[in-house]
């Protein structure tokens, strides 16, 4: 099981933690791997990658540790992404459903690339269209004027 921690791209971010899982993901090697991945989780806003690449064999156990290892990450604000997921793990994720859980990469350089570019392009998406209907908006208790304590004209001159 091996781990690095590479920049993201930008300045001052936070690493991302790549970390290769066992061949075998089942009980007595999850629990292992747990102990080996706790401090990242439990960090503040932890940015990680699991590379499955290796993984050949991957019971119940192994689906509740990444399910586990998500959750936590999420709950401290942070993210799990999968990458090179092997044929054996991906038919395993996608017969317990939880492949459309977790964001899965081809490979874990673009697994670490989606932690720069995910928050800029989804705030494109929701942030401008908040903006825009925004524009116009006038809270209700403006609307009439009752509210208003600023007492100029047009020309913004005193009144």
């Amino acid at each position: 099981m091996e781990t690095n921690s590479r920049p993201n791209g930008r300045p001052n971010s936070r690493p991302v933690v790549v970390k290769r899982m066992p061949e075998r993901l089942d009980q007595k090697n999850a629990r292992s791997f747990l102990r080996e991945v706790n401090p990242f989780i439990q960090s503040d806003r932890p940015q990680l990658v699991f590379d499955l690449s290796q993984v050949k064999h991957l019971d119940a156990a192994g689906v509740d540790l990444l399910l586990h290892c998500m959750a936590v990450s999420m709950k401290r604000d942070g993210d799990l992404k999968l990458a090179a997921v092997s044929p054996q793990a991906a038919a395993i994720l996608e017969l317990t459903r939880t492949d459309r859980l977790f964001e899965i990469y081809e490979t874990c350089t673009d697994a670490v690339r989606s932690f720069t570019y995910f928050l800029p392009n989804a705030m494109k998406h929701f942030v401008f269209p908040m903006v825009r209907s925004l524009e116009n908006y006038v809270p209700a208790a403006m609307e009439d004027g009752a509210a208003a304590t600023d007492n100029r004209d047009d020309a913004g001159q005193a009144a």
